[in-house]
Parts: structure tokens; sequence; C-alpha cells
């Protein structure tokens, strides 16, 4: 019989006749049984091999660091992969490290800001000084509902004390209490003074996700905005020049009567100006952005009105 018509009967192929012919019968596929290597380690020698592993006085060695050591001393049982194959079928190649294990990242968790002193963000910033190396450090409080700074201070150095002191004074001088505070995860932000602080209070703590700077934006935005003005000066003489020139800055930011873009919705800052004519001026503004009653998220972000207040005064101002 012809080797193409024994080959379509079986349904092979002749390039698999003829490696059988060179290379025997042998299965060589994934997962099939193999025939047991002569330099294969006997069950004794898996059980000694083992218990040398596992002995309290390699507990904290690696198997690379396991197989140096005995060989030094002239002692040789396995591989170094050897032992690790039989810890892992063993169970043994645990995380035994103080260190956490590692995590996914997790999803951030969406909060609706609806009305002042809800949620409060805060950070620190360095600001130069002549000498190099040396900084002053300005804490800052910011309201994520209209972004306005309610406190801050400017110390010499960083801790969680002059951290829960500025809680302590602007929870006191503003008669308010939030219901969240979040931070990054300095030092200052996760000390135990603050925390005991804040919990007395009943205000929940919430921090920034392991390397996602992102996560506290608003007060990054608040630092660019300090940084980046064209009165900054490069460097602060002393403590109370730092403090007099951040004081007047602050009170610029939290009055200037100028409107601004935050998070793709319209804002206006704190305005001096008289109530009527404060209420004019959002009237236009916000019927110049075509206000509909589909934005309801608008009212987050208004110092001077409610929704419901803007909606009658549409009605006022604008015909139908």
């Amino acid at each position: 019989m012809a080797e193409k018509t024994t080959c379509r009967f079986l349904g092979i192929t002749p390039r698999t006749i003829q490696n059988w012919r060179s290379k025997g019968l042998r299965d060589r596929r994934k997962g099939c049984s193999r025939p047991t290597s002569k330099r294969a380690l006997s069950q004794e020698e898996w059980d000694a091999l083992y218990e040398v592993a596992t002995s309290k006085r390699f507990a904290d060695s690696t198997p690379e660091q396991i197989v140096a050591t005995l060989a030094q001393e002239g002692t040789y049982i396995a591989s170094t992969s050897s032992m690790y194959r039989i810890l892992r079928k063993r169970g043994a190649l645990a995380h035994r490290s103080e260190s956490r294990k590692p995590q996914a990242v997790r999803e951030s968790t969406q909060l609706e800001v609806t009305g002042p002193n809800q949620f409060w963000t805060w950070d620190i910033t360095w600001l130069k000084t002549p000498v190099r190396g040396i900084f002053l450090y300005a804490y800052t409080i910011i309201d994520l509902f209209d972004r306005s700074i309610i406190g801050w201070c400017i110390e010499t150095h960083e801790s969680d004390e002059l951290s829960m002191l500025l809680f302590a004074r602007v929870t006191r001088d503003l008669k308010v209490i939030p219901v969240i505070v979040h931070a990054d995860n300095g030092h200052p932000m996760r000390g135990m003074t603050l925390a005991v602080f804040l919990d007395s209070l009943m205000i929940s703590r919430s921090y920034s996700r392991p390397r996602c700077s992102n996560d506290n934006a608003h007060i990054e935005s608040w630092h660019k905005t300090l940084k980046y003005s064209v009165g900054y000066p490069k460097m602060f003489e002393n403590l109370e020049a730092a403090r007099v020139w951040y004081a007047d800055f602050v009170h610029w930011y939290n009055t200037a009567p100028i409107p601004y873009e935050g998070l793709g919705k319209a804002h206006w800052m704190t305005c001096s100006l008289p109530l009527e004519s404060r209420t004019s001026v959002l009237a236009s503004r916000v019927y110049s952005l075509s206000f509909s009653e589909s934005m309801t998220s608008y009212r987050k972000y208004s110092l001077v009105h409610t929704y419901e207040e803007i909606r009658s005064l549409l009605r006022k101002e604008v015909p139908d």
C-alpha cells in the first residue's frame, strides 16, 4: 500500500510518518506522561530538601541564599529551581515579609458636593527661603463646594500637631464641622494627633490612593495658582513676611470678582458687590450660558443663589 494512501486512511500527513521514522514514537505533547529521569530526586531526597528549606535556620532566607550557604559549607542537595519547585508544590511559597502584599489599583470614589462645609480638602506646600534647603510650610484648607480658602497657616516645620491646631481653629472660628476631610498620605495628614481630633468630631477621613497625585487635584490647582501668579516672590525673607504676603493673596483669591472655569462648570468667586448687582450679573452670566433645567449641577458651584432661586430669577429676566 502506498504511503499517501496510508496517510489518507489514517488522517495524518506524510511529514508525521517521517518524524516517527527519524525521532521515534515518543509522545512529545505538552502534559503527556514522561519517563522519570535518572537524575531525578527520590522521595526521600525531596523530603530532606523540604526540611532544610523550612528549617529554623533558613526561615528568613530565599532559595538562592539557602543554596549559596550550603555550597559554602560544601553541601549540595538540589538546585535553586528544584527548591522553588518543592516549596511551590507543598504551598510554602507564602508572602512572609512585613510589607503589605501588592494590591490591585482601586477605583476612585466619586462624591457629590451640594453645599458648603460638606467636603474639605487640604495639603501642605513648601515655600522657599534665602537659605538653600530650608523651607517654610504653608498649610491650606479648601472648601470643595466653592474652592474658597477657609483656613491656612505658615509654619517652620510639618507635623500632625500643627495640622490639628489648624483644624481646631477653623472649626471653632467658622462654627461648622465638615462631613469629610480629604488629604494626601503624608505624615502630617495621617498623624495620630490629627486623626484622633477628626474622629472626636465625627469627621470622616479620606486619603488619596497610592501614587495617584490627581486624587487631590483641587488643592494642587490652588498651589499652581499661588506659585504661578505674577506677584509671587521667588523666596520669603522670614516667617512674618511669608504670612503677610500669603494673607493678602488668600484675601484676593477669596474676594476677586472674576469668573473662571472649574471642572467644566461656570463658577463665580465671592464678590464684594451689593446683592442687587450680583443678582443681575449672575442672571446675565447664567443666560449667556443657555442655562437649562437639565443643568442641575450648576448649583453646586454657585456662591450666590440656589438652583430654585436661579430659575425664578430667569423667569423674571428672560422672556418666554
